[in-house]
């Protein structure tokens, strides 16, 4: 496929690890996608709670738009940023952010939960919603600034936030949106009813858009160079792994997918949500996806395990990296127990080889060494254990939609892990294929593509997807 703009993109990617500023050109050879600038990214504990150093997001997001610029001296066409869902900022009249935005990692979410479903039921929460009860949801950090006094200002989620900074206008992409637990899967609309029973102002949410929506163009200091002196702001999928899997170019429907990073999303394409019992107690769930498909699927527990694991060691004394980890864990016996990697303990920062324990311990097993010279068990342990629970995840998949799967697409950081890859292979009886590691950046291009060029339609956005591959 041949544009008929040949102006460069640019791909923003907010990740909870780091941020990427990507550019695609084209150049005699083909579509060639570069990584133009990356930038470290955490969240911080501060004495108001776990944060996000919004300033210094945007600060790294416009150093890389500046060296896209001085690269891309054919003008660059349109941006689009895509990022993890669930968390926002509060704007003020400006439309800057009021303060810096909570994680959804903060522990504040806890006693939210409980209050929120004191009011609306999780099971009649999940009747309304399609979507999965996670108290990291939007919904449930929203009502804990009520529960804090915090006033309702306007709020955006993280992607869409940036496209506002940038020139856009005010808008909630679908994708993203369906992560905050405020969509009625009924109408596709904001769940006026929840607002209302939880006594918050729908006025604060923006107005829904569809993914591939053209929502402005770049303003401010940006436009006075000349490679963003006409660029267009598209919402692609707002949400990484929405955007991910929009990445994957296969149109059949034998295949699933894991989106593999700090979380694993497990799943597969739908094109009707699917909320009967079964999927209500499985907690899986319907999310928006590319050209009006649903993204049906669980969060598991992922790379986090590890992450969190690399971090104590670190403290301790070892840097380990992965190339030197994975064969020494790889070699390890075959774990006689494995972890239950969803305990939400295991979701919270902080002392993850002796949350790990804990756990262990709990359920009657002996605890492992979290010395960092003995890091190669505990890692078996996590890795076995992400492996068999994705099995578990796709046989209930496969069971209540009634497809026979084949194919398992592994996209992310994760496509790289080959130890876990073939272990996933072993326990899930699938032909893993490994799609791009930047797979959400792919999947950010081939939107933008589909919707500068036509329409932003699942068959269009495969295509394109299919030809920037050999960009990547």
């Amino acid at each position: 496929m041949t544009p008929t703009d040949t102006r460069a993109l640019v791909a923003i990617d907010l990740g909870a690890e780091s941020c990427r500023v990507s550019l695609l050109r084209w150049l005699p050879t083909g579509p060639h996608c570069t990584l133009v600038y990356r930038f470290l990214n955490n969240a911080a504990e501060t004495e108001n709670g776990l944060r996000w150093p919004i300033v210094s997001i945007e600060a790294g997001l416009t150093e890389g738009l500046h060296k896209c610029a001085e690269i891309a001296t054919e003008g660059i066409r349109s941006i689009a940023v895509d990022g993890w869902a669930v968390d926002y900022a509060r704007l003020d009249e400006s439309g800057k952010a009021i303060e810096d935005p909570y994680c959804y990692r903060d522990v504040r979410n806890i006693t939210s939960e409980e209050r929120v479903h004191e009011i609306i039921p999780a099971a009649q929460m999940r009747v309304l919603t399609a979507i999965g009860i996670m108290r990291i949801n939007t919904l449930y950090q929203l009502y804990a600034d009520k529960l804090a006094g915090r006033p309702q200002a306007p709020w955006l989620n993280l992607p869409e936030y940036i496209l506002e900074r940038l020139g856009g206008r005010r808008v909630s992409e679908y994708t993203n949106a369906t992560h905050t637990q405020l969509i009625d899967m009924h109408t596709g609309t904001w769940a006026t009813g929840i607002f209302e029973r939880l006594e918050l102002d729908p006025e604060m949410a923006a107005p829904l858009v569809l993914p591939g929506s053209i929502v402005g163009k770049v303003t401010g200091e940006l436009a006075k160079l000349p490679a963003f002196a006409d660029t267009q702001l598209v919402a692609p999928c707002c949400h990484d792994t929405a955007s991910a899997i929009a990445g994957i170019p296969d149109a059949a429907d034998d295949w699933a997918y894991i989106s593999s990073g700090t979380w694993s999303l497990v799943g597969t394409l739908l094109t009707e949500a699917i909320n009967t019992q079964p999927a209500r107690e499985e907690n899986l769930t319907n999310f928006g996806g590319a050209g009006g498909r649903i993204l049906f699927h669980k969060n598991v527990n992922g790379m986090w395990l590890l992450r969190g694991c690399l971090d104590v060691w670190r403290a301790a004394g070892k840097d380990w990296s992965f190339e030197e980890l994975l064969p020494l864990a790889d070699a390890q016996h075959t774990p006689h127990h494995l972890l239950d990697v969803d305990d939400p303990d295991l979701l919270l920062p902080g002392d993850m080889p002796n949350r790990i324990n804990r756990q262990l311990l709990e359920r009657g097993f002996g605890e492992l060494s979290t010395k960092p010279e003995d890091a190669p068990a505990m890692t078996a342990l996590i890795l076995h254990s992400l492996a068999a629970r994705y099995a578990q995840v796709l046989g209930a998949i496969a069971d209540i939609t009634g497809k026979r799967l084949k194919k398992l697409y592994i996209v992310g950081g994760g496509s790289r892990n080959e130890v876990l890859n073939r272990l996933t292979a072993k326990a899930t009886g699938l032909e893993v294929v490994c799609g791009a590691t930047e797979s959400s950046t792919l999947g950010n291009f081939a939107v933008q593509m589909a919707a500068v060029e036509s329409s932003a339609d699942a068959e269009t956005i495969a295509e394109w997807a299919g030809a920037l591959r050999s960009a990547f």
